[in-house]
């Protein structure tokens, strides 16, 4: 049994949670809530939260998905206030802001956070085989 990662559902996002030193504590879960709000906040709609991992050094490494490349401009910004409402230190919170094409991301819940997660390659062929799946289907 894992107890280093967990997922929490807030709203749209599905949040992966992941300590490399054990238990998951609850300034993960407290930053998972604020980080969301932060998100839907100041960030287009397409974006979510995916991934939130503390590290062996003690930092919080975050991984937003979007498909939008202006939420990449507001990351920076976002960093010292997500540390201000959490009581660490912005060297502490490391924002990441992954974008996707809209080609490759299939808006179902969870299957997003999953092609943000996946290697870049794998996104796009499961996207194919399903492309092909639906035209055989439709000219059938």
């Amino acid at each position: 049994m894992k107890f280093d990662t967990g997922w929490r559902e807030i709203g749209k996002h599905r949040i992966r949670l992941r300590s490399a030193k054990g238990f998951l504590t609850e300034v993960m879960h407290q930053l998972a809530e604020v980080t969301r709000t932060a998100v839907d906040n100041n960030m287009s709609a397409r974006a979510r939260v995916v991934d939130i991992v503390f590290g062996q050094e003690k930092t919080y490494h975050i991984a937003v998905g979007s498909t939008v490349a202006e939420d990449r401009i507001c990351a920076p910004q976002r960093e010292p206030a997500l540390a201000a409402a959490t009581d660490l230190v912005p060297d502490q919170i490391n924002l990441i802001v992954r974008i996707k094409a809209q080609e490759e991301v299939e808006p179902h819940f969870a299957v997003y956070e999953r092609m943000h997660t996946a290697c870049p390659r794998a996104p796009y062929d499961r996207l194919k085989l399903a492309a092909k799946f639906y035209s055989r289907a439709l000219h059938a």
